[in-house]
Formats: C-alpha cells, sequence, structure tokens
C-alpha cells in the first residue's frame, strides 16, 4: 500500500472514503466536514479485551502525517507489550497531578490561614518560604525533592542566621508532610537534612537520657538471658515482650487480656494508660503472639501478673533483674534500662531506612509540631506490622543463624495476612 502523501491529504473531501497512512497498520485519516481537513484514527485489537478499538490521534493538518505515524507507532509499541494505549491514557489521566513545591506550599497555607489568630503570623508563614525556599525549591515536584535540595535552601542561612533556618527548615516539613498525607511523596526529605550540614554553634547535641543496649548486640542478650527457654519466669518473658513491640514499661505491666485481639494480632493500649493520652495500637509480631499465648491460663485479666499477688508487677522489677543480670548500656557502661530498648529500636529503625513516621508512630511518640501533627490522621498500623516483624526477627536471631519457633504466633499472622490479600 502506498503511503499517504500531503498532496492527496490536503485534497480529502467529507465524502471521500477513508484515507489509510499505508506506514503505519490500522492508522488512517477519517475525511471531516470541510475540504483538507480530517481526523487521525488508529484503529486496534485491545490486547486485554480482545474488541476492537478506535484511538483518536487528533485533527489533520494540525497533527501532520509524520506527527501521526510517531504517535501511532509508540501506541503500536505499547500494544506489542499487552498495554492497551486507551486504558493507559485513562489511567494516566486518572493519576492526581503532582504539584510543585510552591503550589504545594500555598494549598497549605490557604488551609491553615484560617487556623491563624494573627493575619501578620500567617503572612510571615508564607514570606519565609518565598525568600528563602522557592528560589531553590520553587518549580520542583513534591516526589523530586531530595535531602540535597533542602540542604542547598537552609546552607546559606544556617549559621549566619540559625534561628531564621530553623524555621525555614520547620515550615518546609510542614510543606513535605502535607505532600506525605496527600501520597504525592513516600517519605520527608527534610528528616536527614541535619547530616548534610555543619554543626550549628552553641546547639546542644541530643543526649540519651536513659542508658540503652546498643541494638547490635539484643539478640545475643535476647538468646542468652530470654527467650523460649526462659518462659517460666514471668520478668524475663515480660521484658521480652516489651523488647519485641517497643512499648513502655508501664504499658506492659498494666496489659490485659481486654486488650489484646488474637483474629487480627493487635494489643490496643488504652488512652488512660498511654503517656499522651492517646489510644495506641500495636501489630503484633509472630514471637509477641507466641508470648502470649504462652502467658494464657496465668490470669483472667492482667497477661504478666506478679506470680505471688496477682497483681500488676512493680516498675522496678525490670530494672532490679537487668542490674543483676549486669545488661551493660553504650553509655559509659552503665546498666540498660527497659526504657532505652526503646531508643535501640529507634536507632534499629534508622540504620534499616525505615521512614521517620513508622518508627515514631510504632513508639507512640506524639508529634510537637501543630502543623505537622494537622496530617497525621492515621496510625499506620498495617505499614507497621512488615517493620513489627522484622524487628522481631531480628533480635531473635542470633549471631549463630538460629531462630525460635514460633507456630502459633507464625499461624495467625499468616492467617491474616491471607485474609488481608
Amino acid at each position: 500500500m502506498a503511503a499517504l502523501t500531503d498532496a492527496k491529504a490536503r485534497n480529502i473531501k467529507p465524502d471521500d472514503p477513508v484515507l489509510p497512512h499505508g506506514g503505519i497498520t490500522g492508522l488512517a485519516l477519517h475525511p471531516s466536514v470541510a475540504k483538507g481537513r480530517g481526523k487521525w484514527v488508529l484503529r486496534y485489537v485491545s490486547p486485554l479485551t480482545h474488541k476492537r478499538r478506535n484511538a483518536g490521534l487528533g485533527a489533520y493538518p494540525e497533527v501532520g502525517i509524520a506527527e501521526a505515524a510517531k504517535i501511532a507507532l509508540a501506541m503500536r509499541e505499547q500494544l506489542a507489550a499487552g498495554i492497551d494505549p486507551l486504558e493507559a491514557k485513562a489511567s494516566e489521566a486518572a493519576k492526581p497531578q503532582m504539584p510543585t513545591f510552591k503550589e504545594a506550599a500555598e494549598r497549605l497555607h490557604a488551609e491553615l490561614l484560617p487556623g491563624w489568630k494573627n493575619a501578620k503570623h500567617g503572612q510571615q508563614w508564607i514570606n519565609t518560604l518565598t525568600q528563602y525556599a522557592f528560589p531553590v525549591l520553587a518549580e520542583l515536584p513534591l516526589d523530586q525533592i531530595e535531602p540535597r535540595h533542602i540542604a542547598d535552601v537552609l546552607r546559606p542561612i544556617w549559621l549566619e542566621k540559625p534561628e531564621t533556618a530553623g524555621r525555614v527548615k520547620q515550615r518546609i516539613h510542614a510543606v513535605m508532610s502535607w505532600g506525605w498525607a496527600h501520597r504525592y511523596c513516600t517519605a520527608n526529605p527534610v528528616d536527614v537534612v541535619d547530616h548534610l550540614l555543619p554543626q550549628q554553634p552553641g546547639k546542644a547535641i541530643r543526649t540519651q537520657h536513659q542508658p540503652a543496649m546498643p541494638w547490635r548486640e539484643i539478640p545475643d542478650f535476647v538468646a542468652a538471658h530470654l527467650g523460649s527457654d526462659n518462659r517460666l519466669d514471668v520478668t524475663r518473658v515480660m521484658l521480652e515482650f516489651l523488647i519485641l513491640t517497643a512499648s513502655r514499661s508501664g504499658e506492659v505491666r498494666g496489659m490485659t487480656w481486654a486488650e489484646v485481639d488474637f483474629a487480627v494480632a493487635i494489643w490496643t493500649v488504652p488512652a488512660e494508660r498511654m503517656k499522651a493520652g492517646i489510644q495506641h495500637r500495636v501489630p503484633l509480631s509472630c514471637q509477641a503472639l507466641d508470648i502470649l499465648r504462652g502467658q494464657e491460663g496465668q490470669h483472667d485479666e492482667l497477661v504478666f501478673p506478679s506470680p505471688r499477688k496477682q497483681v500488676p508487677l512493680s516498675d522496678m522489677v525490670l530494672t532490679a533483674f537487668l542490674r543483676r543480670i549486669n545488661a551493660r548500656s553504650d553509655t559509659a557502661g552503665r546498666v540498660a534500662t527497659a526504657h532505652g530498648f526503646r531508643s535501640s529500636f529507634r536507632d534499629w529503625c534508622s540504620e534499616q531506612n525505615y521512614p521517620r513516621d513508622l518508627a515514631e508512630r510504632a513508639l507512640a511518640h506524639t508529634v510537637q509540631n501543630k502543623v505537622e501533627a494537622a496530617y497525621h490522621r492515621t496510625d499506620l498500623l498495617e505499614q507497621r506490622r512488615p517493620m513489627m516483624q522484622a524487628w522481631a526477627d531480628f533480635i531473635t536471631t542470633t549471631h549463630a543463624g538460629k531462630k525460635p519457633t514460633s507456630t502459633l504466633g507464625a499461624q495467625l499472622v499468616a492467617g491474616l495476612s491471607n485474609q488481608q490479600h
């Protein structure tokens, strides 16, 4: 078949037959209501439905012969790969358009403005970003912003204007948190930007208030002092459960059976027993579930009761145990504390590159920044579940590579996973 020429296309009339392109299978120029005008159509059979479909490629002469061939050839390549071009186009159109940093900042500012009592503060909020952040970030789509971009914004003022730099950093973090909440990005690059900047003069280095065992040493510690061979000692069992769930001592010591839902492998700590006064849900790993099954029948209400008085254990029980076995931390040789295992867990999360939001929610930490907190409306329970299982697998694995059996817990978690999928 001869290739379609511009001379033929320019002379196409409303009552003329369809003019095949000649070079691309299924591509043809259909006549329009006026001489010399037409519509490009690619006819093909969908690889998904096996039905014939017509895809419009634009009007002639606005879309010329060569351009129509280029578009049609790309669609033919999609078909060869098993993709329906029209379905792919519809799917792409349905995706939310990725906002730039400037667009996101302005939308967030408009949402927050009614809640500011001081109009001047609201104006300063956006002015700060306009002056310092927009020159670098304004046109960048949210999902393309990296820590290095944030560092480029902050570096010129980081040492000379540390107070201003802190405000700029906080407001950029709020914009990126807004993007995360709306699923435009998967992480907040501001969380790690400090590693790309020099230490600010006079800024105190974060201190470790509770002596914590280095996370790499925890598997051997668990194997030596806790684990399945020590399940008759409620103190050891409770400490292992505390480490597995990265929970506070008081939350575990006061734990009741009513808070445990074995069907979905969740421990729900009520608000009145939480430090922040907010209900906290803990996804239970296979190992944690095994411990709970082993505790059944010990007490009608409490999960970890005192063996003698059948009341909650004292807050000194874990401390005394750690002192007795001389569990050393990484802080000047001091004895590790039960609370310090939360810090060990947090360090492990960072080393394993888990998102900050997942780690902070696992620890039930409150979000101090009011702007950021406004967009943290979910506890990310199911996203935390594989992280907590990975943590449990890590701490119950010795250097010899042996893991304790967790048959009951594994069956429950496997069943739950099958229900979700």
